[in-house]
């Protein structure tokens, strides 16, 4: 191949005097390099492209945004478009720049490239850019929550004809109230779902100003129905899906209610406003998490707490506590409801009981699979009940309620140690089945003790002829009435001794 001299034989004789001599400057910004031909194409502010996190706080971003909007103030109170008018007029001479959430494709439009008043804030170019990058993520996040929470499949997926029939068996047919603390979980699960969606490829424990605002927002935008159903009897729980369903679309207006009340520059439902959830730079890089994973988690999560409000009303329990694999004299577990955990052994069960005169031995009941536990959907659900009901006793026993479950998201956000919303239903407190730990019994003195555990069938019914829980009469008291079984003789039945419970 001829070289490109010989094709060009002129080259080697261009004047003199066109030949400039390179400085080191020069040569760093060359043309040749493509950083420096998108800075002359885009001006200073391209020098800032590629932005990370930690660039917030290394520049003081949270100082910086505090002094300005106290000098602007006036501003920001003249502009029909709060804080993001006066912003972007400030920045890219844009007073329209308004941000809201209002079917609107472009008024949240931000073009930094070659805008001459961007360019020309000086020593301010790298701050303003940093801002708008964050304003318009944090819209992008709003919006992205509210079209995720618009898909179809949630409503179809919570309105079910039959969760009376389906997770619900009440010979009695006594008429209970179970749609107030459902509903009251069901804020946190929203909630839940807010903050992880925020905080999609973070990790806990940053951002936590912003990252509790997401959450308590999230609990706000899914509240203002409570007051309606606070008082529905178990008799309407058969349209629960429906009611969860309505939650997750009121939960939608809030996310966009929410966004317009933080883009024009005021405190959305006391989490502070705008700039809390800019704070510590959590959307300077955002990229918006998988609408898919976050109905998934969230839809787990809210099915899972109307489930457990239902299986709270009978008699449905966790019993376990011995070593994984059993066969340590105090019975055995179904080994399909159970997970090992810590190197014990944790079983599901319910007390089934039948329906009639029955006079045969099945007339005490037997062990069984909770109702529908088979139709919970796909994954391991019988492990995330377990699961969660475990961390459930370990916080509050058997006295966790909507607050300890709102308070300990919260707190658990805030402080880092865990996500609620990337848990799903195995986070603690969407189930609180109630627990007794039998472990003490391997080397324990009760009677009958190998058939604390029992297999599920109808051929198995479990005797606790004694203190069963932990060894100590008020535990096992406790959850006794936490398992509906007061005044209930199966359990206690053919005791040569009447147990103490």
């Amino acid at each position: 191949m001829a070289s490109v001299l010989h094709l060009f034989p002129f080259l080697l004789i261009l004047p003199s005097c066109l030949s400039v001599p390179l400085s080191a400057d020069t040569v760093k910004r060359s043309d040749l390099s493509p950083a420096y031909g998108l800075h002359r194409r885009c001006g200073p502010v391209a020098q800032f492209y590629g932005q990370k996190r930690s660039d917030w706080a290394k520049y003081d971003l949270d100082g910086w945004l505090e002094a300005w909007w106290t000098s602007h103030e006036s501003d920001i109170a003249s502009n029909s478009k709060g804080f993001a008018g006066a912003f972007g007029e400030w920045a890219i001479g844009h007073p329209d720049w308004s941000c809201r959430d209002d079917g609107s494709s472009d008024d949240c439009d931000f073009y930094p490239c070659n805008n001459e008043i961007l360019n020309a804030n000086g020593n301010e170019t790298r701050q303003a850019y940093y801002t708008m990058e964050s304003i318009n993520r944090l819209h992008e996040y709003f919006a992205g929550l509210s079209e995720a929470f618009q898909i179809a499949s949630i409503a179809t997926a919570l309105s079910k004809d039959s969760w009376a029939t389906t997770f619900y068996k009440d010979k009695d047919l006594k008429s209970v109230t179970v749609l107030k603390e459902v509903l009251n979980a069901a804020t946190v699960a929203v909630g839940g779902a807010a903050a992880f969606a925020g905080l999609a490829g973070v990790g806990a424990g940053v951002a936590a100003g912003a990252a509790t605002a997401l959450f308590a927002g999230g609990v706000g935008a899914a509240s203002p129905l409570l007051g309606t159903h606070q008082d529905d009897t178990f008799q309407k729980s058969a349209d629960l899906g429906g009611i969860l369903g309505k939650i997750v679309l009121e939960a939608m207006k809030g996310f966009i209610s929410a966004n317009n009340i933080l883009m024009h520059g005021d405190s959305f439902k006391d989490t502070g406003d705008i700039r809390t959830y800019l704070k510590d730079g959590l959307f300077l890089d955002f990229e918006p998490a998988d609408k898919i994973q976050v109905i998934d988690r969230m839809n787990a999560m809210l099915v899972g707490q109307a489930v457990n409000a239902l299986y709270r009303t009978q008699k449905v329990f966790i019993m376990g506590g011995g070593a994984c694999g059993d066969n340590q004299g105090i019975g055995e577990g179904p080994q399909d409801r159970s997970i090992c955990r810590d190197g014990k052994a944790w079983y599901l069960y319910w007390w089934e009981e039948p329906g009639g005169i029955i006079l045969n031995k099945h007339r005490y009941g037997w062990t069984s699979a909770p109702l529908g536990s088979d139709k919970l959907g796909q994954g391991d659900f019988a492990g995330d009940i377990i699961n969660s009901s475990l961390d459930a006793y370990a916080e509050a026993k058997y006295s966790y309620g909507a607050d300890t479950a709102a308070a300990r998201a919260q707190d658990a956000i805030q402080s880092g140690w865990g996500n609620p919303g990337a848990a799903g239903a195995s986070w603690e407190g969407v189930f609180t089945i109630p627990v007794c730990d039998v472990g003490w019994a391997v080397a324990g003195d009760i009677a009958d003790k190998k058939y604390i555990l029992q297999p599920l069938g109808k051929d198995y019914r479990p005797h606790w002829c004694g203190a069963v829980c932990s060894g100590d009469v008020q535990t096992t008291k406790d959850f006794i009435a936490a398992a509906n079984m007061n005044n209930f003789q199966s359990p206690r039945f053919a005791c040569e001794e009447e147990p103490p419970y």
